[in-house]
């Protein structure tokens, strides 16, 4: 086989070097880092990168009548010092959501206000992940029961570790929990002395125990665990000698 076999669509200019993303677009089935882009979502290529996992993970899903939830619905939150009333102006990752999964009902959390979005698909939920007992109330008005839940909401690590242990309860047998952004936490929430989420979870990882600098906080992780199949960590662009970045934990 010679190389013009390969692929002889592309350019030569191509050879030896990184394809762009844009080469991509519209091959194979329905691609979310096409969407991500496309609705210009930090999930995509042009950031993250998270969508290249996404798609091995929730290619699956992608024509069943899911119960999804995101929290965290547009950047520049109190996490990057605006008032939690600030003017919101758009959702591109639930625009992605709602496209990808065309059968799912979407749901969506932040504490800041976008119920002026309306979609007959789209649930949104306002709360302050400071307290369990805000994110407790709010999941009083949820689904019973999710496939898929994702925490991109502040990146506090107490607000992450308050989703997880008011949320994981609600994720469906073999369903999905995600917390991103592992890496950066926001000073102006920050909680001095508090475990970060990614050690917490490494700790777990390697001693299937978890340790945390709050004894209750740790005894009610480690009374999830019975519940947790895998648990699984990737580092900024899936390259190990990066800081960790995303977290996948399966319910058994």
């Amino acid at each position: 086989m010679t190389k013009t076999d390969i692929a002889p669509e592309l350019s030569a200019s191509h050879a030896g070097n990184p394809l762009p993303p844009s080469s991509r677009y519209g091959r194979g089935q329905m691609n979310l880092t096409d969407l991500a882009d496309r609705y210009k979502s930090d999930k995509g290529s042009k950031k993250h990168r998270y969508t290249e996992l996404y798609q091995l993970l929730f290619l699956p899903y992608r024509n069943l009548p899911i119960s999804f939830l995101e929290m965290g619905l547009q950047i520049g939150g109190p996490e990057h010092g605006k008032h939690a009333d600030r003017q919101t102006t758009d959702l591109p990752s639930i625009r992605m959501w709602l496209e990808y999964f065309p059968k799912a009902h979407i749901h969506g959390l932040d504490v800041s206000d976008f119920s002026w979005f309306e979609d007959e698909r789209f649930t949104f939920h306002r709360c302050d992940m400071d307290t369990r007992a805000n994110i407790r109330a709010a999941a009083a008005g949820m689904s019973d029961s999710f496939d898929i839940i994702i925490d991109d909401a502040s990146h506090a690590s107490h607000h992450q570790q308050n989703g997880f242990l008011e949320l994981f309860g609600k994720v469906k047998s073999g369903g999905l929990y995600i917390i991103e952004d592992l890496r950066w936490q926001p000073d102006v929430l920050e909680k001095p002395g508090i475990t970060k989420t990614a050690a917490l979870f490494q700790s777990y990882i390697k001693s299937g125990v978890f340790s945390h600098s709050q004894p209750d906080i740790a005894a009610s992780f480690n009374a999830s665990r019975i519940d947790i199949s895998g648990c699984f960590i990737f580092q900024a662009h899936f390259d190990k000698t990066r800081k960790d970045q995303v977290l996948v934990v399966q319910k058994r």
